[in-house]
C-alpha cells in the first residue's frame, strides 16, 4: 500500500480523525517497521483523549500493541531477551524509552522517571515525520532502542493485548509495595488495571482478595481472576457501608495491601483507610491529574501506613508478563478478557465503550 490508516487525537473530548499517511518502507539503523495486528484501548487513552494529561497534539494513541516485522533496521538483529529476529516474526515491545544517561536513569535507577522518557501514543507529534508512532494504525515506526519481544507461537496475541500494559504496570507497582505470602489484599477498581493486580497479587501468594468496582461483568471478571469476594460501587453506595464490608472481610483489621487501581481521586480518600495498622497502600491508578484529594494525615502517622506510588515499568516487567502469560491458566483468562472488538474507522465507539465501562477489554483490529 502506498499510504496507511491511523485514527488520529486532533483536540481534547473531540472525535478521533481517520487520516492517511505515507507508507513507510525503509528504516534507518536499530528501527522497525511493524504492521499492526492488534492495539488495545488502554484507560490511559480515555485520560488522554479527555486532556487530563498534556501530549502533543495531533497524535496518534495506542501503546499497546502487537504486529508483525516489516523491515528491521541495520544492526537489529536480537530482540530484548536475545532471540533471533527476522521479517514476518509476531512481536511486542515496551511502550516507553528511555535515555540511560539523565539523573534518574544512571544514579537512582529510577528509569521510569527518565527526564527523557517518551511513550508511543503518547509523546510523538503525528505531524512530524515518520508520524506513524501509535499503535491506532496499520503500521508503526519503533525508534532504535525500543525494547522488542519476539512472541512464542503458543502465545496469542489476544492474550497479550488483553494484558495490556495493565499486566507490567501491576508488576513493577507490586514490585515495589510487595505482596507476601498469606497477605489478605483489597483491590479498588476492576478495570484492566485492577484485574492483572488481582492476578499478580494471586501469583504472589496472596491468600484473601476483596475486589471493589464494577458493573457486574467486570466483578464476573475479578472472579475469575481470583477475587474471593467483590463489592459492587452500584449496589453498595456508601463509602462507610463499603468500609465496614471491606473490613469485615479482612477481620476486622483491615487488608495488608490495598491496590488502587481507579484513576479517579475519590478512590484514594476512602482506599486510605482500608488498610490494617502497619500496612500498605499502593496507588497504582493515578496516571492522568483528574484532580486533588483531601484525607487526613493523621490516618498515615496513626495507622503507621506505608503509601507507595508506582509509575510505568521498565522492559524487564514485559519480559516477566509476558512469562506470566506462559501459564496456561492466565493466557487463556487474559485473552478473554477482550470482549469488544473494532475496526480502525470505529475507534471513536471503542474509546466511548471503554469509558462507559461497558467491556472487559476493548481492542482496535486495523
Amino acid at each position: 500500500m502506498s499510504t496507511v490508516k491511523a485514527a488520529v487525537l486532533t483536540a481534547y473530548e473531540k472525535p478521533l480523525e481517520l487520516r492517511e499517511y505515507p507508507a513507510l518502507t525503509e528504516a534507518g539503523p536499530g528501527e522497525a517497521l511493524v504492521r499492526v495486528e492488534i492495539a488495545g484501548i488502554c484507560g490511559t487513552d480515555v485520560h488522554l483523549w479527555l486532556g487530563q494529561l498534556s501530549v502533543p497534539l495531533p497524535v496518534i494513541l495506542g501503546h499497546e500493541t502487537v504486529g508483525r516485522l516489516e523491515v528491521l533496521g541495520e544492526g537489529l538483529t536480537h530482540d530484548w531477551r536475545g532471540n533471533p529476529l527476522s521479517a514476518g516474526d509476531r512481536v511486542a515491545w515496551a511502550s516507553s524509552i528511555v535515555c540511560g544517561e539523565c539523573y534518574y536513569c544512571r544514579v537512582k535507577r529510577q528509569p521510569t522517571r527518565c527526564l527523557s522518557r517518551k511513550a508511543y501514543g503518547i509523546s510523538y507529534c503525528a505531524d512530524t515525520a515518520p508520524h506513524l508512532r501509535g499503535g491506532y494504525a496499520q503500521q508503526i515506526h519503533l525508534r532504535a532502542g525500543t525494547a522488542i519481544f519476539r512472541l512464542p507461537d503458543d502465545l496469542p496475541s489476544d492474550a497479550v493485548v488483553g494484558a495490556g500494559c495493565a499486566l507490567a504496570t501491576a508488576i513493577h507497582g507490586i514490585e515495589r509495595c510487595p505482596v507476601e505470602w498469606g497477605d489478605s489484599v483489597i483491590v479498588q477498581g476492576t478495570g484492566p488495571v485492577g484485574l492483572a493486580a488481582i492476578a499478580v497479587a494471586k501469583q504472589a501468594g496472596a491468600t484473601r482478595i476483596l475486589a471493589i468496582g464494577g458493573p457486574p461483568h467486570r466483578l464476573e471478571l475479578a472472579r475469575r481472576f481470583g477475587a474471593d469476594g467483590t463489592i459492587d460501587i452500584a449496589e453498595v453506595t456508601g463509602i462507610e457501608e463499603r468500609r465496614k464490608l471491606a473490613l469485615a472481610f479482612t477481620g476486622g483489621f483491615g487488608a495488608d495491601v490495598v491496590i488502587e487501581c481507579v484513576g479517579y481521586p475519590d478512590a484514594v480518600n476512602e482506599g486510605i483507610d482500608l488498610p490494617r495498622d502497619g500496612g500498605k497502600f499502593l496507588v497504582l491508578g493515578q496516571y492522568a491529574n483528574a484532580g486533588n484529594i483531601s484525607f487526613n494525615p493523621h490516618i498515615i502517622t496513626r495507622k503507621q501506613l506505608i503509601v507507595q506510588g508506582s509509575w510505568g515499568f521498565e522492559p524487564r516487567h514485559v519480559d516477566r508478563g509476558l512469562r506470566l502469560l506462559e501459564i496456561p491458566h492466565w493466557q487463556r483468562l487474559f485473552a478473554d478478557e477482550i470482549t469488544a472488538r473494532f475496526p480502525l474507522d470505529q475507534a471513536n465507539e471503542a474509546l466511548e465503550t471503554v469509558k462507559g465501562w461497558r467491556a472487559g477489554k476493548t481492542v482496535l483490529i486495523p
